[in-house]
């Protein structure tokens, strides 16, 4: 059987066993004075019973702090959680010292009597002490939980990166740039106004890329817009072949989604459907439950070459609000129809990002 201490911050066990010896040693020396080191048993004995006293102390009052810990979260009503710690544990401790006094005091071989002017500096120590481990412990726990949020904030960095990537390339590359332009020489011959149109939503598009560069999260409004223009592109080339519907509701267009979400979905969408005017690409992106979009299209599969990562885009996306504990849900079992449900982040997550 797995006998598991209360933990306030990971170094409780440390701080336990290097706390418990030395607050021993300082409480008997004040108990005792010089009549602590009469000689080698008694030197032992009184450190032993001491530090059985003060180790179950210590264990109780991590319980305490852990107690606190879950009902005041880190950050929020610090003083409140400190002071409360500082208040309740101190009677366990004075209650602690009381026993070990009263343990002396009964067995005549310690050749102690109670001294109340002893007591009370020890119970003015055992304060002190208290308020020193309380400090000493958030202080710890703090600093652990800065340095996780470091560590989550470096791999959130590290996925956006991967997925700003994914997505410039996608964007970049000469095949997609080859095929624009090849669009765009097909109108410049045909229809002047519609070339015009075509070059300019062209330009919205790279332009977008290029401002959004050092952005991680913009409005679902913000992203819709360069979807409509990236869009415009497709659906050019591929005329009806590629239909898209969007309805969003307009609290959820002030909401935050990552820069080029809904870019890489349906990119990852085009890349592995057919699409024809015969068997369109029907593409919806609507308000979901629960504070998502939903996206959904519908299946269509065609053959990829296997050396091809089409989800890695993807994958990326999903690694990035799984740091933020918001998972993207994709439900592709269907053979007719994929849906994502992708969570919408409100002003305040943002921020805080």
């Amino acid at each position: 059987m797995k006998i598991t201490l209360p933990q306030y911050n990971g170094a409780d066990n440390s701080v336990m066993l290097i706390a418990v010896p030395v607050y021993s040693f300082a409480m008997n020396l004040l108990i005792f004075s010089t009549h602590y080191f009469s000689g080698g048993t008694y030197f032992l004995a009184t450190t032993f019973f001491s530090s059985v006293v003060f180790f179950v102390q210590f264990i109780l009052c991590g319980s305490i702090a852990v107690w606190f810990k879950s009902k005041y979260p880190l950050g929020k009503d610090l003083y409140i959680k400190q002071g409360g710690m500082i208040v309740a544990i101190f009677p366990v401790s004075v209650a602690a010292l009381s026993v070990l006094l009263f343990f002396y005091d009964s067995v005549k071989w310690f050749e102690y009597d109670f001294n109340a002017a002893s007591y009370l500096w020890c119970c003015l120590a055992t304060g002190l002490v208290n308020i020193f481990l309380t400090i000493f412990m958030e202080g710890v726990d703090c600093f652990n939980a800065w340095k996780n949020a470091q560590e989550e904030a470096e791999k959130m960095n590290a996925a956006y990166k991967q997925s700003r990537l994914w997505g410039l390339k996608n964007q970049v590359n000469p095949h997609f740039l080859f095929n624009s332009l090849n669009s765009l020489s097909g109108l410049i011959q045909e229809d002047e106004e519609a070339a015009e149109k075509f070059l300019d939503e062209m330009s919205k598009v790279y332009r977008y890329m290029l401002r959004k560069d050092n952005e991680q999260w913009v409005t679902v409004n913000t992203e819709l817009s360069f979807i409509n223009s990236y869009m415009h592109l497709l659906t050019t080339r591929y005329g009806e072949g590629l239909q898209l519907s969007i309805d969003i509701t307009d609290s959820d267009l002030n909401k935050f989604i990552n820069v080029l979400a809904l870019q890489l979905i349906i990119e990852n969408a085009f890349t592995k459907n057919v699409v024809s005017k015969t068997r369109p690409l029907k593409i919806f992106i609507s308000s979901g439950t629960n504070g998502t979009l939903q996206i959904s299209n519908t299946v269509q599969p065609k053959i990829i070459n296997k050396d091809l990562d089409v989800d890695g885009g993807l994958d990326n996306l999903v690694k990035i609000y799984e740091l933020l504990n918001q998972p993207v849900l994709i439900y592709d079992t269907s053979k007719e129809q994929r849906l994502i449900l992708l969570p919408l982040l409100n002003q305040n997550q943002e921020v805080a990002i």
